[in-house]
């Protein structure tokens, strides 16, 4: 039988607050708001946290977010973030949010970075 307590849960072996978190919500239908790396990593990129700790995050989500919504909206994070903003191969033309409400550090490097790579690119199509 499977727990259905935060603190029971935790207690297991293996067990941290993110899986006890996943449980709750999507087993039990307890709010809560487990902090994966791409629930850090948008919050972060939105402004939304400071991303320096993944207790600070679920603190942040918590406090900014209505309890109804944790559990779903959890859940629509992590699928955007997927698509549309991934740690790897990003593409700020694609990322709507971060467009519109992201952190001027974050589209500031994004953009210094595609200027990186469009500049080895023309380096290597002029060698030829």
């Amino acid at each position: 039988k499977v727990p259905s307590s935060f603190e029971a849960l935790e207690a297991m072996p293996s067990v941290g607050h993110k899986t006890a978190s996943v449980v709750m919500s999507q087993a039990f239908g307890i709010p809560a708001f487990p902090v994966d790396t791409h629930i850090q990593r948008l919050m972060f990129r939105w402004g939304f946290s400071n991303g320096k700790s993944v207790e600070q995050t679920e603190k942040d989500a918590k406090r900014l977010f209505d309890k109804a919504l944790w559990n779903k909206l959890h859940l629509q994070i992590i699928f955007y973030g997927r698509e549309y903003s991934p740690a790897r191969g990003w593409d700020l033309n694609k990322d709507f949010i971060t467009t519109q409400i992201g952190r001027k550090s974050e589209i500031k490097k994004w953009t210094s970075d595609q200027e990186k790579r469009n500049k080895k690119t023309r380096s290597k199509k002029a060698r030829g």
